[in-house]
């Protein structure tokens, strides 16, 4: 019953119809892996004052799947910066700890889910793998 009643607010919230609900649900599964990929391309090239970029274009790549890829980097970045909220509140002892970082890293991301390019955010310096 659970499954169902989720089913019918997120199709109310989100607008997918019956037909729909496929394609949004590729592209979410598809922005999540363009999420991913981003991240773990970050960890691989361990760049200074990369993140921002990795985090935009991240998120840029999951916009570009459609309406799903736009909810799946919503949903994946809010998570992130909830979890990293958390952790500096208990690990820190305060929720102050890195907010400068955490503001920057959500404009990065909205900068990216918007459309924007990435490239913004781009360290002069990070090799063209990336």
């Amino acid at each position: 019953m659970r499954l169902v009643t989720g089913i019918v607010l997120c199709s109310l919230v989100v607008g997918v119809s019956g037909e729909g609900w496929f394609s949004f649900f590729k592209e979410a599964i598809q922005g999540a892996g363009d999420l991913f990929k981003s991240y773990w391309d970050m960890r691989e090239a361990s760049h200074q004052r990369s993140d921002r970029y990795f985090y935009a274009r991240g998120n840029y790549e999951a916009a570009q799947r459609g309406p799903g890829g736009v909810w799946a980097a919503k949903v994946i970045s809010n998570a992130r910066g909830y979890l990293e909220d958390l952790f500096n509140r208990y690990y820190f002892g305060n929720s102050n700890h890195g907010l400068e970082d955490s503001q920057s890293n959500r404009k990065a991301e909205d900068w990216g889910r918007s459309g924007k390019n990435p490239d913004h955010f781009r360290p002069s310096d990070l090799p063209e793998k990336y």
